[in-house]
């Protein structure tokens, strides 16, 4: 996936295709950084982890804005999907995300 600026995905909004894709990463280069913030705290918020459209619903934000920060989290390694699964708006069974364990300390830093 490449990315929009100069700071790799998924540290910033990535896109597939030049176009419409491309306009989109970086219309929301500007905000995706606080928005992943925000959907990290929520997610941490809650004991049992919430899938993504229930951060969205939290957040009164679209799901279109939260799904794609969910997946930057993923791949950030703040966040991992839980055992169980939830259902989304369309009925469908979805992720339940939680907070990742933080990484063990690599041997021989101090």
């Amino acid at each position: 996936m490449k990315a929009s600026s100069d700071i790799g995905y998924p540290d910033a909004p990535g896109f597939k295709a030049h176009g419409p894709s491309e306009d989109a990463a970086t219309m929301m280069a500007a905000t995706a950084r606080s928005l992943r913030e925000r959907v990290l705290a929520t997610i941490a918020a809650s004991a049992a982890g919430l899938t993504a459209d229930e951060v969205a619903a939290q957040l009164n934000k679209s799901i279109l804005s939260v799904r794609p920060r969910v997946a930057e989290l993923h791949r950030q390694g703040e966040i991992r999907p839980a055992v169980n699964r939830g259902t989304n708006a369309s009925g469908m069974t979805a992720s339940i995300w939680v907070v990742s364990p933080p990484l063990p300390a690599s041997e021989g830093q101090s």
